[in-house]
């Protein structure tokens, strides 16, 4: 709590715009940096000239990881790191840049050697995950049209018959499935132009840091073994980091497309393509007993949200009387997050707000959720219901406690084969139902 105290003083201190648009930080260049420097490099690998390394892989299949490592410590400041090949990576990249360009034209192969990367992976802690790559440091730019590939079937293969889930959307300490690129630590990054292929887990973590943008990733994980789905396979999770926007980006998964985590503030997501996925998510939340949960200043538009089990989405769990409960009993709260111009077709709840996540109503009854919800907005929520939620309904607002100030303009929603107006809307626990565009049907609260 006092590391998470310094950083929330620290964002304080971080003068941003916040408007209709979103919350953005000051653009950056990502231009190749000066030449005037030198390095010498004693790895036949990887060259230098001037500033510019470039990486040569090995081929046959070999191990580029100790390679890419050299590049990146001895290239680690004010420098531009070309990898223009196919580079088959079975060693953990931890790195650590300071004004950097890290230009990938080529791709990252992971072996999908879940022996050594499941004990392996670096452990993030946060819902058990780990990570191939972690990537920090400050003024990095990772761009140029390459790809990531965690040759993600292995492991849903082995999972599929291997069950070992761990905490709720999340892994296991038995069975890490790593993250293929977490932004860990760091400020001031850029990551463009990149695609993120067949993860075993999340595909982007970015976890405790400020000032990160993505634009233009491409995000693909489709099994094709039928019974082996791509189990959490989240586009991006967000954990105790603010001022992060994800823009122009494509993404075909089936989990959320973005999900912020604890302690997420001034998210910006916009201009998205989400097909398959579970939406685009605060949450889930209030998952661990005593700890505290923020998420803040969210801005969302511009979405089109395709054959997925939720549109715009808030998932906090119940409370619980249990001290050491990992399924329920954190505090804190959701506050000032609008949902703005999604069009849904064929999404299952196209509006899904529930204060009892992964609980049974039963414990949401006995013990209502301490995470407080309030200041939410739906603007211009227009498109169609799957049908698969009965008595076609098209949105659900449930909260175990009141939530505060939840409106919703321009709903233009539709149940399957139905016309807009027709869909049913389940409504518990808002203080104020009349700030709401549609007409609630209120229900007890039941499980998220």
């Amino acid at each position: 709590m006092k590391a998470f105290a310094a950083l929330l003083a620290t964002l304080a201190t971080i003068d941003v715009t916040s408007a209709a648009t979103g919350y953005f930080h000051k653009e950056r260049s990502t231009s190749t940096p000066s030449l005037g420097r030198r390095w010498t490099s004693n790895n036949p690998y990887v060259t230098v000239e001037g500033s510019v390394c470039t990486v040569k892989p090995m081929g046959g299949g070999q191990d580029d990881g100790p390679n890419l490592l050299y590049a990146f410590n001895l290239c680690g400041s004010t420098a531009l790191i070309n990898l223009p090949g196919y580079y088959t990576v079975n060693t953990v990249l931890q790195t650590y840049l300071n004004n950097v360009e890290v230009r990938l034209t080529g791709a990252i192969s992971y072996v999908p050697d879940i022996e050594y990367w499941s004990p392996a992976s670096i452990y993030l802690t946060y819902q058990n995950a780990t990570t191939y790559w972690f990537f920090s440091g400050s003024g990095i730019t990772l761009h140029g049209g390459g790809t990531i590939d965690a040759n993600g079937q292995t492991w849903w293969d082995y999972y599929a018959q291997n069950k070992n889930a761990g905490v709720a959307g999340g892994s296991s300490r038995t069975f890490a499935r790593p993250i293929p690129l977490t932004v860990g630590n760091a400020s001031n990054v850029i990551v463009d132009d990149i695609s993120v292929i067949n993860s075993p887990f999340w595909h982007n973590f970015v976890y405790q840091s400020t000032d990160v943008t993505y634009s233009n990733i491409q995000i693909r994980s489709i099994s094709s073994n039928e019974s082996a789905e791509a189990a959490n396979s989240d586009g991006w999770d967000i954990y105790r980091s603010s001022y992060v926007t994800v823009r122009d980006s494509n993404v075909q998964n089936g989990d959320d497309c973005v999900s912020f985590k604890p302690n997420s503030t001034y998210m910006t997501v916009e201009n998205m393509v989400c097909n398959g996925s579970h939406g685009i998510s605060v949450g889930s939340l209030g998952q661990y007993a005593g700890e505290t949960d923020i998420v803040a200043n969210v801005y969302v538009r511009n979405i089109s949200m395709s054959n997925a089990q939720n549109g715009a989405r808030i998932k906090v769990f119940g409370g619980s009387n249990d001290t050491k409960s990992i399924s329920g009993g954190g505090v804190g709260y959701v506050k000032n997050v609008t949902f703005q111009d999604f069009v849904n077709d064929n999404v299952d709840n196209p509006i899904y707000l529930t204060q009892c996540y992964s609980s049974s109503a039963q414990q949401c009854q006995d013990h209502p959720s301490t995470l407080s919800i309030s200041d939410v907005h739906f603007i211009n929520i227009s498109g169609s219901a799957s049908g698969l939620v009965p008595n076609n309904t098209v949105a659900t607002l449930e909260c175990s406690a009141e939530c505060v100030d939840i409106t919703a303009s321009g709903t233009q929603l539709s149940p399957k084969n139905g016309t807009v107006g027709s869909g049913k809307y389940l409504c518990a626990n808002l203080q104020d139902e009349s700030t709401l565009d549609f007409q609630c049907t209120d229900v007890p609260i039941t499980k998220g």
